[in-house]
């Protein structure tokens, strides 16, 4: 049985009601690079991550990437559609092993009914992350390709997350070309070391102030 306390909006659940959610939930084993669900795809329902690092992913018209997040054990996608019953507004793609548990909506608004304080988790979730999207719009507003990206490479660096210099570029919202010259201007400086898809930062108190700060704390397994 999955530990369904570890996860933020269930956390203080007692045993009988985290046994009834546990019997709504089909569990889902994924290898790396797998779609769990695709971007204009009807949802029916939410993800509630397991084991594994999941990115969610927006294409513009031009066929560009964004990556919205990236999102790790006790986090949940697909929850911007659980309400309003509308289609996945982006991709959702396993980068390593990944085990996602899948809560179907009827059945999950069936358990709201008698642990409504759960709705008001959920909003304040949705509300947090909403804050650091701002504010990471407002990043790419007022803040160089070098300052946003050392903030990724900072957290992605210090946790041992493997992403291509292509994902880094999506993660940050810059170019692959800025992202591959900035990288090797750091490596060049001594900063960090990049192998494959690994970065090793070589020089932390450089790189911090580098790095620009999100004005909001998030989660640890969440990257916005």
């Amino acid at each position: 049985m999955e530990d369904l306390g570890n996860v933020k909006i269930f956390s203080d659940l007692d045993e009988r009601s985290l046994g009834q959610l546990q019997d709504e939930i089909k569990y889902i084993e994924y290898g790396p690079e797998e779609i769990i669900f695709q971007e204009g795809a009807p949802s029916f329902g939410f993800y509630i991550i397991h084991e594994g690092l999941v990115k969610l992913v927006k294409r513009t018209l031009r066929g560009k990437r964004q990556i919205l997040k990236m999102a790790g054990p006790g986090e949940f996608i697909g929850e911007t559609t659980l309400f309003d019953k509308g289609a996945h507004i982006a991709f959702a793609k396993t980068l390593i092993d990944t085990k996602v548990g899948f809560i179907e909506r009827g059945n999950f608004f069936y358990f709201l009914e008698n642990h409504t304080e759960i709705v008001f988790r959920i909003f304040a979730k949705m509300s947090e992350e909403l804050k650091a999207f701002q504010s990471k719009l407002a990043e790419r507003s007022y803040n160089s390709s070098k300052e946003r990206l050392a903030r990724f490479i900072l957290r992605l660096g210090n946790e041992g997350i493997e992403l291509s210099r292509s994902e880094l570029a999506e993660l940050a919202g810059v170019s692959s070309k800025t992202a591959i010259r900035t990288l090797g201007e750091l490596e060049d400086r001594g900063f960090i070391n990049m192998k494959d898809r690994k970065i090793e930062i070589l020089d932390e108190e450089s790189i911090s102030k580098l790095a620009t700060k999100l004005p909001i704390s998030l989660d640890k397994n969440l990257i916005i």
